[in-house]
């Protein structure tokens, strides 16, 4: 299968390095697409010394444009299925192929944390939960990680989501137009190395993410 990883970056100049090296260890380096967003520290540097493939935006756009750019790119380098990893070192490259496996029978293949050890604010927490809910509600969809930035896709899957988020709802719009879709999915569970801080979605991210939710079970 000619899959390409797509690894969107923002200030990661001291993961990025370690993160590729082990990304090379499964997937070669012409089919390594990192995006640095608006970084304003030596990510696109490091990223090149590995010797993949570097796109970069002048100004920060956030994680679903970062995640749209390097899909537009891979598609257009004719794509059959799109891996996207997160960029400060918490998903294991050695997950690809049990990813790659399950795609020859789904669309799309979510993963999913053990919520009991992810390190985050408990308003976080909630606000993660809050969302999963949200989704099952709207959208007859039950996955356990909605936020969870790990996952493969078809180029099938990629054409039909016509993906429009650049922020942190990105997840959730790849999830609810899953199931608005019907596309075959399966889940997998992760284990997650975390780092010394949380990032992710915010309060307000949570709200926005649910208001579009909204927006894309009415939108055609």
């Amino acid at each position: 299968m000619n899959f390409y990883v797509i690894i969107p970056a923002h200030n990661e100049g001291k993961n990025i390095g370690l993160v590729l090296e082990r990304t090379k260890k499964f997937v070669t380096s012409n089919r390594i697409i990192v995006v640095d967003d608006g970084s304003k520290d030596n990510t696109a540097a490091q990223a090149r010394k590995q010797g993949v493939t570097v796109l970069r935006h002048i100004i920060n756009l956030g994680k679903g444009g970062a995640l749209r750019t390097g899909s537009l790119y891979a598609y257009k380098k004719g794509a059959e299925a799109f891996i996207y990893m997160d960029s400060d070192g918490q998903h294991n490259p050695e997950d690809i192929p049990q990813l790659l496996s399950e795609l020859k029978n789904n669309d799309i293949v979510f993963t999913y944390r053990d919520k009991a050890s992810i390190h985050m604010p408990i308003v976080k927490k909630f606000g993660n939960a809050f969302i999963d809910t949200s989704m099952r509600i709207l959208f007859r969809i039950n996955v356990q990680d909605t936020q969870c930035g790990y996952k493969a896709m078809t180029r099938t899957a990629y054409e039909k989501l016509k993906l429009m988020s650049n922020d942190y709802s990105i997840e959730s719009e790849i999830v609810a137009k899953t199931g608005k879709y019907k596309l075959r999915y399966t889940q997998l569970p992760i284990k997650t190395i975390y780092a010394d801080r949380y990032k992710g979605t915010t309060v307000f991210d949570g709200i926005n993410i649910v208001m579009k939710m909204l927006w894309w079970k009415i939108a055609r």
